[in-house]
Parts: structure tokens; sequence; C-alpha cells
């Protein structure tokens, strides 16, 4: 995996890349909100060598930093995109976990010729009619919550809170720890993210997944409302659903070899 740099107008996101063969799909993982590449560390070490593979520390995130916070989820569709298309990245298949998963969408929304499969892992749909008007005020409001919560209490909840397994839950803490001695920071993140995804649904748009899909949802998932997105966005569009069995929110880290399988059955199927 090669480390690569692509400007916007916004900062400059990191990204790593390998190239086995242009002419086959190319795994395309996103990471959730306030979590970085690292979050894949099991799908990159499994497919590296197998496929092409991508992987990004998504705007603000990270390495992907310093960033101005002035773009929305359409924004990071086009720059996934146009950094596609700088790779020579023709068959994109995109893994989204959680928040990648609604970057998935968008880009189905807006590119839906070019992407060739889409796998969300503990996401849910962006559709409005899935949401309440309560829970999109509350998306909007979340930066001073996080700002007023302590860190302490913060780096437990997000680390217990997304992972069951001793390996996913200390990978998350390594990462949370990234913005250790900056809750401002993480707080702007967090609270940024959450407004975008209300935004994005409030834009009322089908953001039909029309490629091969599959929801995959650990059992466990905690976070939110998930388990009930999944069982209607299962319901409401037919996309095939694998229920994880042991694992949370971040369901590949927690159960990494079924997840690994899944991916390769949808790679096989293409």
């Amino acid at each position: 995996m090669i480390e690569k740099t692509y400007e916007t107008k916004s900062g400059t996101i990191h990204y790593w890349t390998n190239t086995i063969n242009e002419d086959k799909p190319t795994l395309i993982f996103l990471p959730g909100l306030t979590a970085d590449h690292r979050l894949f560390d099991k799908q990159i070490e499994y497919f590296e060598e197998k496929c092409n593979v991508f992987v990004w520390d998504a705007p603000g995130h990270a390495a992907s930093w310093p960033f101005e916070f002035d773009f929305d989820l359409t924004d990071k569709a086009r720059w996934l995109d146009e950094i596609l298309t700088t790779e020579n990245i023709h068959y994109p298949v995109i893994v989204g976990q959680s928040m990648g998963a609604y970057v998935g969408q968008m880009y189905a929304q807006i590119y839906p010729e070019k992407l060739k499969a889409f796998i969300s892992i503990d996401s849910a749909p962006l559709q409005k009619k899935y949401y309440t008007g309560i829970e999109l005020w509350l998306l909007k409001k979340m930066e001073p919550v996080y700002y007023y919560y302590p860190w302490k209490a913060l780096l437990k909840s997000g680390t217990n809170g997304v992972a069951v397994t001793e390996y996913g839950r200390k990978l998350m803490h390594e990462i949370m720890m990234t913005y250790d001695g900056d809750k401002k920071r993480y707080a702007k993140l967090s609270g940024h993210g959450f407004k975008m995804l209300a935004e994005a649904v409030e834009q009322k748009l089908p953001y039909e997944i029309k490629c091969p899909a599959l929801l995959i949802c650990g059992e466990k998932d905690k976070a939110g409302s998930c388990i009930r997105y999944n069982k209607a966005w299962h319901k409401d569009t037919g996309i095939l659903i694998e229920w994880i069995k042991d694992a949370g929110h971040n369901a590949n880290t927690d159960r990494p070899e079924i997840i690994n399988e899944h991916i390769e059955k949808m790679l096989e199927r293409l």
C-alpha cells in the first residue's frame, strides 16, 4: 500500500492504494465518523495481495488534517470520485462502515453508472422516510454535546460502545487517542459529520442503489437505531442483509474473517 495525497479547496486528503490489475474491481474502504484507515487493517491485510485496494482518512480525520469544515456529503463523494479518476480506478466496489456507507450512497446517487457494487457495514439508508423530525434535529445539535462531555467518558463510550471484542475496542481506543488533548477538534469533527448526514437526508434524494449490494450489521450494534434502520432498509429494498453474531457497530473489527468472506463473495459475484 502506498500513501498518497489529494489537494482540495478545503484541505489535503491522505489515502492509501495499490494496483494489481486496473481491469479488475477495486475495493474502496471508507471508515466511519472519527475512525480512520486503521479501521480496515484486517481487510487490507487480507485483500492487498489479492486485488486492488483503496482506503482513506476521510476529510478532517487523522492524517487528512488540517481541513476546513466547509464541505458536505456531496463534496466528499465528488472528491472521492476525483481521486479514483486520478488513480485510474474504473470499477469501484465501495465498502463503507457507518458514515463511510453514507458517502457510498451519495456516490451512488451522483455516479450510478460508475459504482460496481456497494457494501454497507453497520450504517443506515439516507432516504428521508426512515428518519423522524426529532432525530434529524438532534443530529444537527451534537457538537456541543461532544464538547462538554468528559473526555475520559467519551473514550470509554467511544470504544466499548462500538465494538465487543478486545481487538475492536483496543483499535478504536488507539484511533480516538489521535484527538487526545484536542477535544474541540473531536467535537467539531463529530458535530459536523452528524450535521452533514442530516442535511443529506433532508435533500430528499432517491439514493437508490442500482448495483449489486449487501447490507451487513452486527447483532450487538448499539449505535443509535442502526439495527432498526437496517431491518427497514432490507425490508423496503430487498437488498440482502447479513447479521453478524458477536459483533457490534464496527463489525469488521469484531468479526473480520466473516466480513472478509462476505466481501470476497461479492467480488466473485462480480
